[in-house]
């Protein structure tokens, strides 16, 4: 009967350890989530500034008009942010489920996060561009600069002609949506142009400062989206993180319910041997 106990009590230790780690796991995932929150703020801050830059060049040109661009046709980069590491339930899963009316169309896949190769290997789907997904707000534009790098150069040479983002970002109710948005062919009709008040001081031909600035912004969009992403996926490991505690706790009550009963019936086993005269045998 001892054995038993003993075996019991140190699986109760052992569920004890785990629920540490999980609240610790749980505590991590929301100190990110609420830190990336609050960096996606100045992000949009940024590329308002840029999109009011932009309003401004467009007042430049002769013919405003002459910026529009259509759908385009040609070959697709979608850039899919997925995570990085795990215990983040079906976070994955939905941002690849929400990209597959573009993936499947020819297209060029751009993945950052370790775990979005995994998914994406499981659904036979070819990776042309991979990254790390950041482990921390303070690498957001490190991981924008090389998505950028890796969708312009081949947008220059006409490889690709259409570029859209499929993301994760925190919703209500502390859920979760999947946004797929365009980034390329840029719509330049989201910015009026400016009321002339004068020409500006420039140093580069309005169509060549034009295409610097929406470059700019694309960054920048690219940028909140990784931003957003990372929230997303941790308040995801929050809840996993949540629901991992409470079976835990289910568990941790099991166990000490069984160590009551079995530590009741040892004591009851050494009455009765009492009792009778008799010595406890182990």
């Amino acid at each position: 009967m001892s054995g038993r106990l003993a075996d019991v009590e140190a699986r109760i230790g052992t569920v004890h350890k785990l629920a540490s780690v999980i609240s610790a796991m749980r505590g991590i995932a929301a100190a990110r989530a609420q830190e990336a929150r609050e960096h996606v703020d100045s992000i949009r801050l940024f590329a308002g500034t840029i999109g009011e830059a932009i309003g401004e060049a467009l007042a430049l040109l002769p013919d405003p008009a002459d910026t529009a661009h259509g759908a385009g046709e040609g070959r697709h980069a979608v850039i899919l942010l997925a995570a990085e590491q795990g215990f983040a339930g079906t976070y994955n899963e939905q941002v690849f489920d929400a990209a597959a009316p573009l993936l499947a169309t020819p297209h060029r896949l751009f993945v950052a996060g370790g775990r979005g190769l995994l998914v994406a290997a499981e659904r036979d789907l070819p990776v042309d561009w991979s990254a790390a997904m950041i482990a921390h707000p303070a690498q957001a534009a490190g991981l924008a600069t090389r998505l950028a790098d890796a969708i312009f150069e081949p947008l220059a040479e006409a490889r690709i002609t259409r570029v859209s983002v499929v993301h994760a970002a925190p919703g209500e109710a502390g859920g979760m949506e999947v946004v797929s948005k365009r980034l390329v062919p840029f719509d330049f009709s989201r910015f009026p142009p400016a009321l002339r008040r004068g020409a500006p001081g420039i140093t580069l031909p309005p169509e060549r400062l034009l295409a610097r600035l929406a470059e700019e912004y694309v960054f920048a969009e690219l940028a909140e989206a990784v931003m957003l992403a990372f929230s997303a996926e941790n308040a995801a490991r929050m809840r996993a993180m949540i629901a991992a505690h409470d079976n835990v706790m289910e568990s941790l009550d099991t166990l000490v319910a069984a160590s009551r009963r079995l530590r009741q019936e040892e004591i009851t086993d050494e009455i009765v041997e009492l009792a009778t005269g008799r010595q406890p045998v182990r």
